[in-house]
């Protein structure tokens, strides 16, 4: 079996390195690598080939082209994911032209990894990686099972969903992974079941509070947040409205400001006014039209003097969104994790943090060590992705940041590939 004896692997599409850890726990060498991100090669290769150990490469279409992948016997790869998002334009497989005349193929590069297989009979061991969301469209997942499938391999073909949190490690981050095994390695097999890989015997649950868990005591200076900056006083503001809503029990969540109709008469009439097309707005929405204008008219006096002392109606309308999913644990913002999203700020429950992302969103905490907000540092959110702790990452931390909101979990990763390589018959 592959983990019990040393194997070869590639590395396609390879991020900053999550497959490689996880492969490399397992005994495995890496043969070739690629990555079409020069900062991702420059912090892959400090890591991994600072001698030139194997061959890293950037587009993987001339890799193809010149036959630089040598043999191997597991293919590791968490192919392009933009196109099968729901933060994304979801056109899967699609060409899109952009209106610059320029093509966007990432969609395409799937099948490059059938090209690979095709070239590589060798190959014993597949593990794909990708959002939740390619599974959820069904056209798009038949095309990947039939693809794959059509390379004599054995695969998952209900998909396999897990998420770190299902395995000691707070953080949700649900993603779809898509295995194989060579059809001659496991003689009869129709398909790889959840069951076959075992994942449950696996299964623990986090039961810490996950803040405590992650934070370091020696934090650098650079991530705090100062008591006089916008940030630290839109938190303490927010703060004066969660403690006197709480008090009157008329915290619901969320509250957009701009929507309770500040202003307005005291009633809810507002909201079938003209102000709104009410056949035309979501249901989530006309919830939300309810809480904010419930909330507002149950406390508008003392909402009105909030808004006038802090000038709140002036503020970016991010500012003036709150969302608060933390009522069962915690009493105070500073209890929670907080972070600033475009559907304002956002606290949740210190239980598990929210999946990390490729843009500048970093968690925010209240650090008891020091007394003040800060962000999380590179190295605590190294620790949710469950990266060794002596990684090297890019000497700039918004590149680092989306590095690991880009990379897969290598402690996750090392579960499943143990699942899908325990399957072989001896």
């Amino acid at each position: 079996m592959a983990e019990k004896n040393a194997f070869t692997f590639i590395d396609l599409f390879a991020g900053i390195g999550g497959f490689h850890q996880a492969m490399k726990k397992l005994g495995g060498k890496c043969v070739f690598a690629c990555d079409i991100n020069e900062d991702c090669r420059n912090v892959y290769k400090k890591n991994f080939c600072q001698n030139d150990e194997f061959l890293l490469e950037g587009d993987i279409k001339n890799s193809i082209k010149n036959n630089a992948i040598p043999k191997f016997d597991v293919l590791c790869a968490g192919f392009p994911c933009q196109t099968f998002s729901k933060s994304g334009h979801r056109t899967g497989f699609e060409i899109v032209e952009k209106e610059n005349g320029e093509k966007d193929e990432r969609g395409q590069l799937f099948f490059r990894i059938i090209d690979i297989l095709k070239e590589h009979p060798e190959c014993k061991y597949f593990i794909l990686e990708n959002v939740r969301n390619l599974a959820d469209n069904k056209v798009n997942w038949n095309i990947v099972c039939s693809e794959l499938k059509k390379q004599n391999f054995v695969i998952t073909e209900e998909p396999i969903i897990e998420s770190p949190e299902n395995f000691n490690i707070p953080q949700t981050r649900e993603r779809v992974y898509i295995l194989g095994i060579k059809k001659v390695l496991v003689t009869g097999k129709e398909k790889i079941t959840r069951s076959d890989l075992k994942l449950e015997k696996k299964y623990k649950h986090f039961n810490e509070n996950c803040i405590e868990w992650i934070i370091d005591k020696n934090v650098n200076p650079k991530y705090i947040i100062e008591d006089d900056s916008e940030i630290a006083s839109l938190l303490n503001v927010w703060e004066e409205f969660l403690q006197e809503l709480r008090r009157t029990e008329t915290i619901k969540s969320p509250f957009w400001l701009f929507h309770a109709g500040v202003g307005k008469e005291f009633d809810l009439d507002y909201i079938f006014s003209g102000e709104y097309d009410w056949e035309k707005i979501p249901r989530w929405k006309q919830c939300l039209l309810f809480k904010s204008r419930v909330m507002y008219t149950s406390n508008k006096d003392f909402i009105d003097e909030w808004i006038d002392k802090y000038n709140m109606t002036q503020r970016f309308l991010i500012h003036q969104k709150f969302e608060w999913n933390a009522s069962k644990d915690c009493q105070s913002i500073k209890q929670g994790i907080i972070q600033i999203r475009q559907s304002g700020i956002r606290v949740k429950s210190p239980s598990v943090f929210p999946s990390l992302v490729a843009m500048n969103n970093t968690p925010i905490i209240w650090d008891n060590n020091i007394n003040k907000y800060r962000y999380l540092s590179v190295r605590e959110c190294a620790k949710l992705q469950s990266f060794k702790s002596d990684f090297k990452f890019s000497n700039n931390d918004n590149i680092s940041y989306r590095q690991l909101g880009n990379s897969v979990n290598v402690k996750v990763i090392k579960i499943i590939a143990e699942g899908l390589f325990n399957i072989r018959e001896d």
